[in-house]
């Protein structure tokens, strides 16, 4: 709760007088019907490589603020009246990625579900909700995707005080956003009569497809259409009867898949063969543009789904020549750019309307107007079998990360850290060796059926096919450099004996 009134304070700090009334009308209107945040995590981000990567796309990433994205959907709720515990949805391979970022916000999930493969939206609301309706019958879900931008938190507050208790009346319920121009790259919701005694609420007469300019124009102008947020308030027992009607076999699957699923540590693992088998469908296509329960809540939150670059630097603070800037750049007669700069200095001189994108292994350069099209350039990378498009040089693992600093023709160096208390797993390779230095920290080694301790400066070698295991028994992160040796150093030549994890 104190951690929610210092950010609202902020907040209203930055948005004024207006912002302030817009508070005391959510106040009044704040409802108390119970209802869990449920976050889609399970989004890729290609448009906005180089910094999004398949293991760590931009819903792990502080693109706007201090925190990420998803830690900024999260918190955007707390201490709102009804509020539960949030349910994550993310893939097999982002668990530990989701767990830390949750526990460094201080938010427990209900519980985080695991999807094996990527279905969209629609079979992952239906296991949500199938969770839901045998935990808390009563209780509502607010579906929101975990890497969009909301700008005014009050304004969102006042959306979901009116969308909740039209949920729970069993309106299935969507959230439109007043158009800021003509955009083609969003769907579009076209309202029809207004919903009686609930205030900016209409029913929906119909969603429509990404639109060409023309037609996104002759919508703007008619006042009637609203940009698609992906956001929705369901009852669960609503929603599921729906999806009954118009694809029980959406249904059917996600249940076999919720119900064979397992819990593995604070997770739930849905079954793999029974979701692999359940066809790719969103809410949209599935239910709401079928349904005549659908109802659109107008709202006017300075939202966005940070879709491109251009996006961003939409949403950014602009200096007096229009440009973005985040991290280390020298600007001289450059106009209308974004420029991010995460490891080296970045110089731009007498440039406009670009987009510059540095990262350790990749710098991205791109007329601000085609930044739609960089999806094109990982569809590239991936057809090379290239890697810069899979992470960054830095990959995150639940005991902590490692990034690459060397490789060569048979070997390969890399900086590792490992948080205190946690370990890697008991493993052994068939190809390559390792040598350990101990930069600083403690280290618990086990190689073979020796244990020992090393401390700042010393070190030790794992020949190849020995057992080992490293270990933070210390109060600090342990960082050491790794170099390994051998005919293949490929990240699948390892067999585990034991994890705490229970990773394969």
């Amino acid at each position: 709760m104190e951690r929610h009134r210092i950010l609202a304070s902020l907040y209203l700090q930055e948005a004024g007088a207006t912002t302030i009334r817009a508070l005391s009308e959510c106040k009044a209107a704040r409802v108390t019907i119970s209802f869990y945040p449920v976050i889609l995590s399970g989004g890729s981000g290609t448009r906005l490589w180089p910094m999004s990567r398949r293991l760590l796309p931009k819903q792990f990433l502080p693109l706007v603020s201090e925190r990420t994205l998803l830690q900024d959907t999260v918190l955007r709720l707390q201490g709102f009246g009804g509020a539960l515990a949030p349910i994550v949805v993310s893939n097999d391979e982002h668990r530990f990625l989701v767990a830390e970022q949750m526990r460094e916000i201080g938010v427990k999930s209900e519980v985080q579900i695991l999807e094996p493969v990527g279905r969209n939206t629609a079979p992952a609301v239906a296991v949500v909700a199938l969770h839901v309706q045998s935990r808390h019958p009563d209780a509502c879900m607010l579906v929101l995707p975990s890497d969009h931008l909301i700008q005014n938190i009050p304004a969102f507050h006042a959306a979901i005080a009116t969308a909740i208790p039209l949920a729970a009346g069993g309106s299935l319920v969507t959230f439109g956003i007043t158009p800021r121009g003509p955009v083609t790259g969003y769907g579009y919701i076209e309202r029809g009569e207004p919903v009686s005694g609930s205030e900016r609420s209409y029913r929906v007469k119909r969603f429509v497809e990404k639109p060409d300019l023309e037609t996104a124009r002759r919508y703007v102008s008619s006042e009637r259409f609203f940009w698609n947020s992906g956001m929705f308030a369901l009852q669960p027992k609503r929603f599921l009867e729906e999806l009954q009607r118009f694809r029980p076999e959406i249904l059917a699957a996600a249940k076999a898949a919720w119900e064979a699923g397992k819990r593995d540590l604070d997770f739930m693992r849905l079954d793999s063969t029974a979701f692999t088998a359940c066809a790719s469908d969103s809410i949209d296509y599935a239910v709401m543009e079928r349904t005549s329960a659908s109802t659109m809540v107008q709202a006017d939150i300075g939202w966005s789904d940070v879709g491109s670059w251009t996006a961003l630097w939409e949403a950014g603070e602009k200096d007096a020549s229009s440009n973005v800037v985040r991290g280390d750049v020298d600007l001289r007669e450059a106009s209308g750019c974004y420029i991010r700069a995460e490891h080296r200095m970045v110089a731009a001189l007498g440039v406009r309307d670009l987009v510059i994108v540095e990262t350790d292994d990749a710098v991205l350069v791109a007329d601000k107007s085609r930044s739609q099209e960089v999806k094109e350039v990982v569809e590239t990378l991936a057809r090379q079998a290239r890697t810069e498009h899979v992470s960054h040089s830095r990959v995150y693992r639940p005991w902590g990360y490692y990034e690459g600093i060397d490789a060569g023709e048979r070997f390969q160096v890399k900086r590792i850290m490992v948080k205190p208390g946690e370990a890697l797993s008991l493993q052994m390779h068939h190809h390559r060796a390792e040598h350990w230095v101990v930069v600083s920290g403690t280290a618990r080694v086990t190689r073979g059926d020796e244990v020992k301790l090393l401390s700042e400066n010393e070190s030790t070698y794992i020949p190849i096919g020995t057992k080992h295991r490293l270990e933070n028994v210390g109060k600090v992160p342990l960082f050491l450099i790794e170099v390994q040796s051998g005919s293949y150093l490929g990240e699948d030549d390892i067999v585990r004996f034991e994890d705490r994890y229970h990773r394969n």
